[in-house]
């Protein structure tokens, strides 16, 4: 990256105001040292499948997000036509694991589905993410790009988005199950869950052209809420995001939970970005949507539970 375009994506990412320490409770031991649904977050260093495994572990298990008879949509992100190693798609081990566990919960359908970006064919191929869930029973893996598939619907608190576009399937009780990577993105800074949303909406321009894209993204969330949110830190896209090719960090990471503003908030703090770190407060859309009542932004107010798989 050059450094007239560090600069304008520092300038877009940093916010004036910053808090206290990240700290959390990082001192926990693995398995649970707290009733699962007292736990925040959980966050699991490992290889992808075991690791993403151990996290809804922590959480209480499957069974806590899925019932027997439900349908799940899972969102990961899979926009680019690239390989893992490139960190621009959620890695595909970190999407099987969860699309087997939901299946073993008794899931009656899996829908595994993202808008790509760029042709479907080949996000599909490449990104292994079809590959990977090829052979679980009752799971699709499917890029949704017609406009027939996609429903509008009211934005009753949004500020700049007032009705939108999306995909059918998370609408009428299906469970979603949001399960971005971990990048960088030249807009917004970083592209984690909240973000990540974008890709179950029809048209997309007008956040990036016609209103304040932090904004829109806080508004979208208030009418898309994931039951739990997966975050993939096996690898983490530090610049040249959101489809590279930049520097790929490797945390080894998995951190799961409820709170979709807190498992973005403590991914902000997983790696350096630009060469810099940066706090949740610090990322303007996490920012709105904390203030807006969305989710928790401060690490040292979440019940943290570590582990390794």
């Amino acid at each position: 990256m050059n450094d007239q375009k560090t600069d304008l994506t520092r300038r877009q990412f940093l916010k004036a105001t910053a808090v206290g320490l990240a700290a959390g409770l990082a001192g926990l031991p693995a398995p649970l040292a707290a009733a699962a649904e007292e736990v925040d977050l959980a966050v699991i260093s490992g290889e992808p499948a075991q690791a993403t495994r151990r996290a809804l572990e922590a959480l209480g298990g499957f069974s806590r997000f899925v019932k027997r008879g439900q349908r799940v949509v899972i969102k990961p992100n899979m926009s680019f036509a690239r390989s893992p190693e490139f960190a621009a798609t959620t890695h595909p081990q970190v999407v099987a694991s969860l699309a087997r566990g939901c299946v073993e919960a008794g899931a009656s359908e899996v829908l595994v589905l993202d808008h790509t970006l760029q042709r479907a064919e080949l996000c599909l191929d490449r990104t292994g993410i079809r590959d990977a869930c090829r052979g679980i029973p009752t799971v699709q893996v499917l890029a949704v790009q017609d406009r027939r598939f996609f429903r509008e619907i009211r934005v009753p608190q949004g500020k700049v988005l007032q009705r939108v576009e999306v995909v059918r399937d998370i609408l009428d009780d299906a469970v979603l199950i949001s399960v971005p990577v971990a990048k960088s993105h030249s807009t917004t800074g970083v592209s984690l869950g909240l973000k990540g949303l974008m890709g179950l909406i029809w048209e997309r321009e007008s956040f990036h052209a016609q209103f304040d894209i932090s904004q829109g993204i806080a508004d979208l969330a208030t009418v898309i809420r994931p039951r739990l949110t997966v975050l993939d830190a096996t690898r983490a896209l530090a610049s040249g995001g959101p489809g590279g090719p930049g520097d790929v960090k490797k945390p080894n990471l998995v951190v799961a939970g409820t709170d979709p503003v807190a498992v973005d908030s403590y991914g902000v703090g997983i790696v350096p970005w630009y060469g810099q770190n940066f706090k949740g407060r610090q990322v303007e859309h996490l920012l709105i949507a904390h203030q807006r009542g969305l989710g928790k932004i401060d690490l040292e107010k979440l019940r943290i539970i570590k582990g390794t798989a």
